[in-house]
């Protein structure tokens, strides 16, 4: 990979909540050539139709990291839901039979879906509900089951979720099933790495955990989260960014976004990212990788 490979960096802090605009969807970018990372209209309320156009429309040569599970736990059972006859094959197919069950949802929502009869019984739901199939075996840890990259996050000292959660503040299940309706509707437009192989040009799209990008910047697994400029130029500087020089209180997901979004830029052209020792060809079309994850 050239060291020049990307000329954009962007950040993508993303919901699965209810509704049509969310505050907790936070978009920063970053500019090769230096300067702090910029949020793009902070005080906006931002749609999921909003970030569909901005991903359609991507400058030349841009690296995208979006805060969500592309695909979901596939190894440690052969399959996304063992036992269902119509249990995609791959990710793609995945994001496709996601988009289609909750084609009537508004707002690229994913209730349909966790709601379905047939995909209910996977999922850890909000009352306690675990479903009969949350879990592999009767030897699978509470947390439900893991893909083989969050079982890298772990290693790494993060604390990563099971995508098949909807419980707690922590859930990334809603994140994860909203994300993959935006990422089919792309059709293919933008390579989704590692589903797609990473292009000798052109932009991109990975999974980001925004805890790794923290980690990197200095911060504990357990203290990821920052919510003053000051701690987030400490981060920033330690990431060999510029500072932005805010003071007072900031909210969490921008904060997120704009650390996530220097990290990128700091690491986006390692070779060594891009090939993590556990990604095989087998994990990649079917479990996907969260970028930085080794």
């Amino acid at each position: 990979m050239r060291a020049d490979r990307f000329r954009h960096f962007v950040a993508i802090d993303w919901s699965g909540a209810k509704g049509e605009r969310h505050k907790g969807i936070a978009i920063a970018v970053a500019d090769a050539e230096g300067g702090p990372p910029v949020l793009i209209e902070p005080e906006r309320a931002w749609s999921r139709a909003d970030v569909l156009a901005i991903l359609r429309d991507l400058p030349d040569d841009t690296l995208v990291g979006m805060d969500l599970g592309i695909s979901l736990p596939f190894a440690d059972c052969g399959a996304f839901f063992p036992d269902l006859a119509s249990s995609p094959p791959d990710a793609r197919s995945l994001w496709a039979l996601v988009d289609d069950v909750c084609l009537e949802d508004p707002h690229l929502g994913a209730n349909s879906f966790i709601d379905h009869p047939n995909f209910a019984p996977y999922f850890r739901r909000h009352g306690g509900r675990e479903g009969a199939r949350f879990r592999c075996d009767e030897a699978s840890h509470g947390r439900g089951r893991f893909r083989v990259t969050e079982q890298a996050q772990a290693a790494m000292g993060c604390k990563p979720y099971s995508n098949f959660n909807l419980v707690g503040a922590a859930q990334v299940g809603k994140s994860s099933l909203t994300g993959m309706r935006v990422l089919h509707r792309l059709q293919g437009a933008v390579p989704v790495w590692p589903i797609d192989p990473l292009p000798e040009q052109g932009s991109v799209i990975v999974e980001i955990y925004t805890t790794i990008a923290a980690i990197a910047a200095g911060r504990r697994a357990g203290r990821a989260k920052m919510r003053t400029g000051e701690e987030l130029d400490i981060a920033l500087a330690a990431l060999g960014s510029a500072p932005i020089y805010r003071t007072g209180l900031l909210d969490e997901h921008s904060t997120d976004a704009l650390v996530t979004t220097a990290w990128l830029r700091a690491v986006g052209s390692e070779r060594a990212r891009w090939s993590p020792p556990a990604l095989t060809a087998s994990i990649a079309r079917t479990e996907g990788w969260t970028f930085g994850a080794r």
